[in-house]
C-alpha cells in the first residue's frame, strides 16, 4: 500500500486516495467546532460565564494556529505519514480530557490541544496537492477542501443532536473513537512521503518570516480569508446563542439550524474548477461581497419574527457558500506558489486566517454580551467589507489565471 515519492510528472492521484483524504480532513477539522453550538451547555457544567464563553472557540482556534505555525512546517522535513499519525494522538488524548474534565481550567487546555492536534488536516489538504497533477491539483484541492468544509459545517449539527440525546460530553468521546480508528486506516494506507529537508527545524521557522515577506501572493490570500473567516466565526459563536435567546430555539432545533450551512460547501468543488479556468481574481471579488451582504441583510432587519429568521437561514447559507469558495480559490493559488515550501506556505496561510477566526469568536462573544445582536451583526458586516477595499487595491492583471504566482490569484 506504500510508495515513495514519484517524479513530478507521473504523479497522478486515485478518485479512492482523494475521497479517503477528503473523508479525514472532515472528520479531523470537525474537532474545531464541535463546542461552537454547545457554548450554553458547556459553561453551565464546567463554571464559565457568558462573557468568557467566547474563549471555549477561541483557545481552541489558537491550538490550531499555534500548531499550523510550528508543527505543519514539519512536513517540509520529515516523512508525512508518521507526523500525521503522531499528531492524530495527541488530538485523541485531548478529545478525551476535554470530555471528561471536571472545571474550566482543564477544558480550556484540552481545548488548546485539540486545536494543535486537529492541524493534520492542513498536512493532508497539500499532501493532497502533492500527489495531484498540476493540471487536476485545483479539481483535487476543490474535492478536498468540500470534505473539509462538510466537516466544518456537519460538525455543528451533529454536535446538537448527540448533545440533545446524550449530553455534551458524549460528542467528544465518540469523535475520539472516530479519530482512533481513522488513525489506524491512515497508518496503513497513506503513501510515504519523506521530503528532502533544505534547512533545519529551527531555520524553518525563522524563514516563515522571509516568506511571508517575499510572497505578496499569500499575503493578500490570507489577509482576505482573514476578513472572511472572522465574520464566518463570529456569526457561528452568537447565532446559536441569538436563537435560543430571542426565538426560544432548543438545542435541536439550533441543530437543523446549522444544517442549512452545509449547503456552503457546494461552492468549493465548483469554485476550484472555474479557478482551474483562470476565474480566480473575480470569484474573489464575488465572494467578498456575498460575505458583505450576508451580514448587511441581518443587520438591517431585524426583529424577532419568521422574516428575520428566515434572513438568518438565507444569510447562514450564502456567508458560508463565500467563504468555503474563496478558501478553495486562495489554496489553490498558494499551492501553486512552490512544491519545495509547500509546508510552510499553507502553515502561514492557514494561521493568518485562522488567527483572523479567533478574534472573530472573540469578537462575537463581547459584542453580543455589550451591545447584543445589533453590534454584533454590524461588525460582521465591517469585517468583509475590510476586506472588499484590501480588494480594490490590488493591481490589475494582464491575465487572470496566472495570479497563482502573482499577487492577485
Amino acid at each position: 500500500m506504500m510508495r515513495k515519492e514519484q517524479p513530478n510528472q507521473a504523479r497522478s492521484i486515485s478518485s479512492w486516495m482523494m475521497v479517503l483524504l477528503a473523508a479525514a480532513c472532515g472528520l479531523i477539522v470537525a474537532n474545531l467546532y464541535y463546542a461552537q453550538t454547545l457554548v450554553g451547555p458547556i459553561c453551565d457544567a464546567i463554571g464559565l460565564t457568558s462573557t468568557a464563553a467566547g474563549l471555549i472557540v477561541t483557545v481552541t482556534q489558537i491550538g490550531y494556529v499555534v500548531g499550523l505555525l510550528f508543527i505543519v512546517p514539519l512536513s517540509d522535513v520529515i516523512e508525512n505519514r508518521r507526523l500525521t499519525v503522531f499528531m492524530l494522538l495527541v488530538a485523541i488524548a485531548a478529545l478525551l480530557t476535554a470530555a471528561f474534565a471536571p472545571n474550566a481550567s482543564l477544558f480550556l487546555i484540552a481545548s488548546l490541544f485539540i486545536g494543535i492536534g486537529s492541524v493534520v488536516a492542513q498536512i493532508l489538504v497539500p499532501f493532497a496537492a502533492y500527489l495531484a497533477s498540476e493540471v487536476q491539483r485545483g479539481r483535487v484541492v476543490g474535492n478536498v477542501m468540500s470534505g473539509l468544509l462538510l466537516g466544518i459545517m456537519f460538525a455543528r449539527p451533529l454536535a446538537s443532536f448527540i448533545t440533545s440525546l446524550w449530553g455534551w460530553r458524549a460528542i467528544f468521546i465518540l469523535s475520539a473513537i472516530v479519530i482512533s480508528l481513522l488513525t489506524a486506516l491512515l497508518s496503513y494506507v497513506l503513501p510515504e512521503r519523506k521530503p528532502t529537508p533544505m534547512v533545519r527545524y529551527g531555520k524553518l521557522i525563522l524563514s516563515l518570516g522571509a516568506i511571508l515577506q517575499q510572497t505578496p501572493a499569500l499575503r493578500r490570500r490570507a489577509l482576505y480569508q482573514a476578513c472572511l473567516f472572522g465574520a464566518f466565526s463570529l456569526f457561528w459563536t452568537v447565532v446559536p446563542i441569538h436563537l435560543a435567546d430571542n426565538f426560544g430555539m432548543s438545542q435541536r432545533g439550533i441543530a437543523w439550524f446549522a444544517l442549512v450551512g452545509v449547503g456552503g460547501a457546494i461552492a468549493a468543488p465548483i469554485a476550484g474548477r472555474l479557478a482551474d479556468k483562470g476565474w480566480g481574481k473575480w470569484l474573489t471579488g464575488l465572494a467578498i461581497i456575498v460575505a458583505a451582504l450576508s451580514f448587511l441583510l441581518i443587520h438591517l432587519f431585524q426583529s424577532y419574527s419568521t422574516l428575520a429568521l428566515i434572513l438568518l437561514f438565507v444569510s447562514a447559507f450564502t456567508l458560508d457558500m463565500a467563504v468555503s469558495g474563496n478558501l478553495v480559490i486562495s489554496q489553490r493559488a498558494i499551492y501553486s506558489l512552490g512544491s519545495e515550501a509547500r509546508g510552510r506556505l499553507n502553515g502561514l496561510f492557514m494561521s493568518i486566517f485562522f488567527a483572523g477566526g479567533a478574534i472573530g469568536s472573540f469578537l462575537g462573544g463581547w459584542s453580543y454580551t455589550h451591545g447584543g445582536w445589533k453590534l454584533t451583526s454590524l461588525i460582521g458586516t465591517i469585517l468583509p467589507l475590510l476586506a472588499l477595499v484590501y480588494f480594490f487595491t490590488e493591481k490589475r492583471m494582464t491575465r487572470v489565471g496566472t495570479d497563482s504566482k502573482m499577487q492577485g490569484s
